[in-house]
């Protein structure tokens, strides 16, 4: 477990170091955090000098606890998501040993599968609602789970925070995850079908103890945020769920063929499928048919919603990992080497997928600085790639612990030759510090079309800017003659004398600032 830890700081650390807070999504929960802390409304989030309904705080919360202690800074918010991970890795251990006190070896190998794993890795380092929202499902499992082996009332407290914290955290989609397997507990725990009433007795009691923590914010929160704001937390936390749904809608099979790539490298090790057809792995064993309940309700239940994504499934990749670590750790014959060849030769398809999109940028809609990104880290992989074979030999633990590795050492190759390429493309600080300083002086800002608050915590703005769409333009500048305006320009050419007062590339594009009178004629010009 130690090296594992230190192999999960340094990955943590190098990717604070090595990148920016990317926009759009973690500029903009970083932006709520800082007008929340700038305002002194620890109850109330907002963003741009609007109230922002379309999370819970928990996670800004975690941002201000970090500025409590360090002050603001920019690393904190991109430090509390490796923390939600490791919190995630202790939780796991910890139901580990409920499930099987005695078995050491599938406790450690069920933590290398976790943090070997694809989907796990990637968002580890992201700031993101994904890995705080796992970590309060990890609560609640822990409390079905003592629930089940007759600690009533430490379970319903379990669970009931677990619920809670989860609502906080991500809204009521904490009970997709939760409410499954303790509905299908009779199956899979004999307490559970022994007395099925008072089974879902202590289920309801914890109902109602996570709606009273999350009640103790939202009605305070309600009454103080205004009428527009109560609805949208009461209610558009339901339908606003609904209609992202209908954003993201995909078929119900959508999930199946990402699978491989979501547990990559586990699901297409050899071994694993070895592990689960053999004999000592069981499912009468209580724990076992706990995770499965909780690996297939998971898939079932997000593959019904309409909207789906792959990080919704992140809360249930302990399930998964605890599965292929019993697996794994009971093998009863050693490993084969010929076995890490087919995870290996998926680590291939990286260095050549990246390649083959250097080589084509414009295939893939992206800019054409794509096509300058370096080649050494892809080459980097390729060459690794059969090191990684022969070290495995025919250890199982070692086979495993070398498959983890090479993920860190992807995302290393990855965050170490390509990411500061991109980094200068995707950067808003530059932009957020002409901002800042043109504040200070008392100029009046606009953004003209939609702005997700990207500039405002980079930039430590202490003023909104004002959004406005095209024909809210001419009235504003009217109105502010000495202001400027900010636009995002993918196909501008200059036209005579008129240049933006500061432009920087971003993206495919370019962040400009005009002044009003400016960008008036520049836009009667284009027409």
């Amino acid at each position: 477990m130690a090296a594992l830890l230190v192999l999960w700081g340094t990955f943590a650390v190098a990717s604070i170091w090595l990148r920016p807070l990317w926009p759009v999504d973690e500029t903009r929960y970083a932006s709520v955090a800082w007008e929340m802390w700038l305002r002194g409304d620890f109850l109330v989030p907002h963003i741009n000098g609007e109230p922002y309904s379309h999370k819970p705080p928990l996670l800004f919360w975690l941002m201000h606890l970090g500025w409590a202690v360090f002050g603001v800074n920019d690393w904190w918010p991109r430090l509390v998501a490796p923390l939600c991970a490791l919190g995630v890795l202790a939780l796991q251990q910890r139901l580990a040993r409920l499930l099987w006190p005695d078995d050491a070896d599938s406790r450690a190998m069920a933590a290398w599968v976790l943090c070997g794993t694809l989907l796990f890795a990637a968002m580890a380092t992201l700031t993101l609602f994904d890995l705080l929202l796992a970590l309060c499902v990890m609560i609640g499992m822990i409390g079905i789970v003592r629930a089940a082996h007759g600690e009533h009332r430490a379970g319903l407290l379990w669970l009931g925070a677990g619920i809670g914290l989860g609502v906080l955290a991500k809204g009521p989609v904490v009970l997709l995850h939760l409410l499954p397997v303790a509905l299908a507990a009779p199956w899979w725990a004999p307490a559970a079908r022994a007395a099925p009433l008072r089974w879902y007795a202590i289920v309801t009691a914890a109902i109602l103890l996570g709606a009273a923590i999350a009640l103790a914010w939202a009605l305070p929160a309600g009454y103080f945020g205004g009428e527009v704001y109560r609805r949208a937390i009461f209610w558009g936390q339901t339908a606003g769920r609904v209609s992202e749904s209908f954003a993201h809608r995909a078929p119900f099979w959508y999930y199946l063929p990402l699978l491989p790539l979501i547990l990559f490298p586990w699901l297409v090790w050899p071994a694993l499928w070895r592990g689960l057809r053999a004999g000592s792995f069981s499912l009468r064993d209580p724990g076992n048919r706990f995770l499965l309940a909780w690996l297939a309700l998971t898939l079932i239940v997000f593959s019904l919603v309409s909207g789906k994504q792959a990080k919704y499934l992140v809360p249930m990749l302990p399930a998964f990992s605890l599965l292929a670590g019993i697996a794994l750790a009971r093998l009863p014959a050693p490993a084969r080497r010929w076995e890490m060849l087919l995870p290996a030769g998926g680590f291939l398809v990286l260095p050549a997928l990246f390649a083959y999109v250097r080589a084509n940028p414009a295939a893939f809609a992206l800019p054409p600085w794509a096509s300058t990104l370096p080649l050494w880290p892809a080459a980097a992989l390729a060459l690794a790639l059969p090191v990684l074979v022969w070290l495995g030999g025919r250890s199982t633990v070692v086979q495993a612990r070398a498959l983890a590795f090479a993920i860190y050492c992807a995302f290393a190759a990855i965050g170490v030759g390509i990411v500061p390429s991109i980094a200068v493309y995707a950067d808003p600080r530059p932009a957020a510090a002409h901002l800042a300083e043109l504040q200070r002086q008392g100029t009046p800002l606009a953004h003209l079309g939609k702005y997700h608050a990207q500039y405002n915590f980079v930039g430590r703005l202490e003023q909104a800017i004002k959004i406005l769409d095209h024909p809210e333009l001419a009235p504003w500048v009217a109105a502010h003659p000495a202001g400027q305006v900010i636009v995002v320009e993918r196909n501008w050419h200059a036209r005579g004398e008129r240049r933006p007062e500061y432009e920087t590339p971003f993206r495919g594009a370019w962040i400009q600032v005009w002044r009003g009178e400016a960008l008036l004629l520049e836009r009667g010009a284009a027409r």
